[in-house]
């Protein structure tokens, strides 16, 4: 097929489905496609947010301060927290509107080696092993009712998770549409079993069923590392708040969608989280809670038996939404590094037949499987939440420096400077906290292989050597025509 008819073959795919560009300024015409409104926005956080944090972290997060009391104010206080970060995401994603969350921001406001450094990071380290603690988390929900008396063995659990990779993957990769239509619906899905178990607390409440809310401050154990590691754990199960700055030019108005997403799905999410902990505690003690083995599984058998099949039913249709949110937004992640040079530029490309970044979420997917197979989950939360503030506190931090050094950048979306002041110094505490109260090796490794980012960025970008330029080209020929995908094309002048 020669040049000509590739670009014909191009040009009547976009006749048929409009696209758009990474950079909104460059009228491209083989590009992603527009088409995520205000209700695709708010189910992607919401989606993405409510999967399997809401299920573990409980009893971590009452592990750390050790009452009933803390442990609520600590569920509201990182609902606050991602609030007022994703605020703060809704100004740089108004104010830079490329794709690919904080990316396009730490490149503007500090340059290449800090955008290296956190796709670097994202793309080998935190956004893959998030996606398979995710599909763990689902297998292990959706096992449970075949296995009532013992935990399901690895082997099955590691195979469930893969397949849901694999599915999540090819769903991503054929369809923006169809990712975000299963999102809708999986988000709906998720809300019923959120409805059920906050209903039926509300009930039981109205029952009279206080008595593990008396004296809820009693035995606490709060200290700086314990408040540091409880937030951790809490945030874990808030992260994905961020999600729409990755398909910001996918997104119908974003000026209008994106901050209303915002201001709507995460306080939203804050008032379940609230709300399905308060009902947790009206049949469990702290102690019981802390002894369950999956807490939701716990409520579902004191409260719905014999219904209780339902709870991890629709626990693992919760998991596999927050999979396919974190996975349609994660790809564009992979497929913006690889356009600025920072990958390989076959990750950057396009699908010819449904204009969607195939080669960055096939890539994605096959990294999260890699991470499976040690499939501590416990350890991947630790490991993974640790990178991610790093990047958010520094991201944060780019706001307010271009407050200074880009005033000429138009803001649609503005907010008070006290609002990046707080989350950084938020994220900074964060990230000395679990270092001050419990330092172990995995932090001193996350550390190594964020610095190693510096010696791949001086070898393979800065100084671009010959020979790997040699080895990779007939590569990316060849995965070119096997996976039928082309480059973005520029601005003819």
């Amino acid at each position: 097929m020669g040049e000509e008819s590739l670009k014909k073959r191009k040009g009547e795919d976009n006749k048929k489905e409009d696209g758009q560009s990474i950079q909104s300024h460059e009228p491209q015409t083989m590009n992603l496609k527009k088409e995520v409104g205000l209700i695709s926005g708010i189910s992607m956080i919401v989606g993405t947010i409510i999967g399997s944090g809401i299920f573990i972290s409980p009893k971590s997060v009452l592990a750390n301060v050790g009452a009933v009391g803390p442990c609520l104010t600590i569920w509201a206080a990182c609902g606050v927290l991602a609030t007022l970060g994703a605020l703060c995401f809704a100004e740089l994603g108004t104010m830079i509107t490329k794709s690919g969350g904080e990316y396009p921001y730490l490149m503007e406001a500090f340059g290449p080696i800090p955008a290296f450094l956190f796709s670097w990071t994202s793309l080998l380290v935190t956004k893959p092993s998030s996606f398979a603690i995710i599909c763990l988390s689902f297998a292990k929900y959706t096992l449970a009712p075949f296995y009532p008396t013992c935990d399901p063995p690895q082997v099955a659990t590691k195979c469930l998770a893969a397949a849901a990779i694999v599915i999540i993957t090819v769903v991503n990769s054929l369809s923006v549409k169809l990712g975000s239509y299963l999102q809708n619906f999986l988000t709906a899905a998720k809300m019923i079993i959120v409805t059920i178990i906050i209903v039926s607390g509300i009930v039981l409440l109205a029952q009279g069923k206080t008595e593990n809310f008396k004296d809820s401050y009693k035995d606490s154990s709060i200290s700086f590392g314990s408040i540091g590691l409880a937030f951790y754990n809490g945030l874990w199960a808030y992260d994905g708040w961020n999600q729409l700055n990755y398909i910001t030019e996918e997104l119908k108005n974003p000026y209008r969608n994106l901050p209303l997403s915002i201001i709507i799905g995460i306080p939203l999410v804050t008032v379940c989280y609230v709300l399905i902990n308060i009902s947790y505690f009206t049949v469990m003690t702290s102690t019981e809670l802390l002894q369950s083995q999956a807490v939701a599984v716990t409520f579902g058998d004191r409260v719905l038996y014999p219904a209780s099949w339902i709870v991890p039913l629709f626990v693992a249709f919760s998991t596999i939404g927050s999979a396919n949110g974190t996975c349609f937004t994660a790809g564009r992640l992979v497929y913006v590094a690889g356009r600025e040079g920072h990958m390989l530029k076959l990750l950057s490309y396009i699908s010819v037949k449904r204009l969607t970044p195939a080669p960055a979420i096939i890539f994605y997917g096959i990294v999260a499987i890699i991470y499976i197979i040690p499939g501590d989950i416990d350890t991947l939360i630790n490991y993974c939440s640790f990178a991610v503030w790093i990047f958010y506190g520094l991201t944060v931090l780019a706001l307010i420096v271009m407050r200074f050094t880009r005033k000429d950048l138009n803001r649609p979306v503005k907010i008070p400077i006290i609002i990046p002041v707080t989350v950084t110094l938020a994220s900074i505490l964060l990230v000395l906290a679990p270092i001050i109260s419990a330092p172990e090796l995995p932090y001193l490794y996350c550390v190594l292989f964020i610095g190693s980012g510096l010696i791949v960025y001086v070898l393979f970008v800065h100084f671009k050597f010959n020979w790997s330029q040699k080895i990779s080209k007939p590569i990316t020929m060849y995965l070119q025509m096997l996976l039928e995908v082309v480059p973005a094309e520029e601005v003819t002048e």
